[in-house]
């Protein structure tokens, strides 16, 4: 029963994760439409967040995806503590990004696993 709870609780991680990288991207690329010439940096960065994050979501490029969302929250931080801003969210998001892409997809089962599910 265990196994069962904490296969779920990774997959609500994994699919958390992905999504909010997804709206965060799409976000910041709506923000940077307006001022595209302004804002070149930001566009080019939420267009990586977003492709990393629908690359993880997707079982067989999750692992190619997480390690695109472990650079792009890791810079993210980096750039809010060069402006002398604690960088929470980007460090949390790197760490469960992290995680996922090291432990790999829960999506497949094996053998007596998939009958627990």
């Amino acid at each position: 029963m265990p196994d069962r709870a904490v296969r779920r609780s990774f997959i609500a991680l994994h699919l958390t994760l992905g999504v909010v990288a997804i709206v965060q991207s799409v976000q910041a690329l709506l923000h940077a439409a307006g001022t595209l010439v302004e804002h070149r940096y930001l566009v080019a960065f939420g267009a990586l967040e977003l492709v990393a994050a629908l690359l993880f979501l997707w079982p067989r490029t999750m692992r190619v995806g997480g390690a695109a969302l472990v650079v792009v929250f890791v810079h993210e931080a980096l750039f809010q503590a060069s402006r002398g801003d604690f960088p929470a969210a980007p460090l949390v998001y790197a760490a469960a990004a992290l995680f996922v892409t090291v432990h790999g997809d829960a999506w497949r089962t094996h053998g007596a696993e998939a009958a627990a599910v």
